[in-house]
């Protein structure tokens, strides 16, 4: 039986299909290792988002080749997808496929395995292309999954290159995802997060919406948390909000992407809302959920970004309040509108961003943090820290932890009311309501 491991960089998306591509090879007889001295093969899930995202990976490729020079390497995913005719001459690797028929990927290394012979196998997207019907209903977690129900992008942000690395948006048929969650849900699984490249795009090829998503999976025994994934704001909708509210088991912790608050920014980077906009949405969501918290991701050093306009996305980002943001510098990606505009912005001067958008953002997480301190929360338990503490997440996605006081007994999979006491750097401790064991 060959061993197959895998190494996966990226999103959730790219995580998801790691899980689903597990599955193939071990519907394909291969035994699934985490051990690189022990694999026959490997491959490599890449990104191509940030240059330091794709470098992970190619770096990856070269460390893999070089500890193991017989072994069959495939390299799949965004980055091949998006840069084909620089990936497929990469040395290192045995296997080139990108984002589409990876259903195919166990009998390509199969094949390479027994033949030796290499494989280069890259498609542009075409606009009948439709979502590849993967699945898993088995993950490394015991209590939540993530499950991708959209894939593609149609909106050309002028940074970005998923709309070449994914195609255009398409959809997960309602039929497929009723199978998945059923059996996500009968392998003792209870929170659902639905995943996407576009994700509020997610059934607009029928004329549906995301909660659609959301009320079937509300709907199937044994799921009791439902998260969404990143969110394009312009596509949050008074309706779509109201159908959530309805649905008990809706966690509100809401990532819309933001970018930039600065209005000149946004329009520079093709976005298709402004910061107007994006602030008095926030507003409407906390009327409909009180206890719901915000997080999103902050670019800095965009071309042409002044020091007033970092500075205006500065202050609007501590006005919206966010719990947690991620903040990152802007990268040149080749084939892209940014790439080409006059006015690229030195590193010395992204870093600096970086640093004084990255205290914001961590002045907004501790309080936030601190605003929590007295309240109680059901938490999901997911695993033991140790023998000190148990740990899991509340609803708004705030990482809890309650002393251990039992090393022999485990909290996995139980949703238990926590107080919060107190918060440290990015968490908070509490202690259980009533007698847990």
């Amino acid at each position: 039986m060959y061993k197959v491991l895998f190494l996966t960089f990226g999103c959730k998306v790219n995580h998801y299909e790691t899980e689903c591509m597990k599955s193939l090879f071990r519907e394909s007889g291969f035994e699934i290792t985490e051990e690189l001295s022990a694999a026959d093969a490997v491959v490599i899930n890449s990104c191509t988002v940030t240059a330091s995202g794709e470098s992970r990976a190619l770096a990856a490729l070269r460390k893999t080749r070089e500890a193991l020079p017989q072994a069959v390497i495939a390299m799949t995913g965004c980055y091949p997808q998006a840069n084909r005719e620089e990936a497929s001459k990469l040395p290192q690797a045995d296997i080139i496929t990108g984002t589409k028929s990876r259903a195919r990927l166990a009998g390509l290394v199969k094949d390479c395995l027994e033949e030796r012979s290499r494989i280069v196998e890259l498609s542009d997207y075409t606009s009948d292309d439709v979502f590849e019907p993967l699945k898993c209903s088995r993950f490394d977690s015991n209590t939540r999954a993530f499950v991708k129900i959209q894939d593609g992008c149609d909106r050309f942000c002028s940074y970005c290159l998923i709309p070449f690395a994914r195609g255009r948006c398409r959809s997960k048929s309602m039929e497929l995802l009723r199978e998945e969650i059923r059996e996500i849900a009968a392998n003792g699984i209870k929170e659902i997060v639905l995943s996407g490249i576009n994700l509020a795009f997610f059934g607009r090829e029928w004329g549906g919406d995301l909660g659609d998503a959301a009320e079937l999976c509300a709907g199937i025994s044994g799921i009791e948390r439902i998260r969404l994934g990143s969110l394009e704001p312009e596509m949050m909708s008074g309706a779509l909000l109201r159908r959530l509210a309805a649905l008990p088991q809706f966690c509100p912790q809401f990532h819309l992407s933001l970018q930039s608050g600065c209005e000149n920014t946004l329009r520079a980077m093709n976005r298709k809302y402004t910061a107007a906009e994006y602030l008095a949405l926030t507003e409407h969501i906390r009327g409909i959920f009180p206890d719901c918290s915000f997080t999103t991701d902050v670019m800095v050093g965009f071309p042409q970004e002044t020091d007033a306009d970092h500075s205006e996305s500065v202050s609007f980002v501590k006005r919206v309040g966010f719990s947690k943001v991620h903040v990152f510098r802007y990268s040149r990606r080749n084939g892209t509108k940014a790439d080409k505009m006059s006015g690229q912005i030195a590193d010395s001067v992204k870093t600096l961003r970086w640093q004084e958008m990255t205290e914001a953002a961590e002045e907004m997480r501790r309080n936030y943090l601190r605003s929590l301190v007295g309240k109680t929360v059901p938490v999901l338990f997911e695993r033991e820290n140790s023998t000190e503490f148990h740990r899991g997440y509340a609803p708004d996605y705030t990482l809890i932890k309650i002393s251990r006081k039992n090393p022999e007994k485990s909290l996995r999979n139980r949703i238990i009311s926590v107080i919060i006491e107190e918060y440290g750097h990015d968490f908070c401790i509490g202690r259980p309501v009533g007698d847990i064991y």
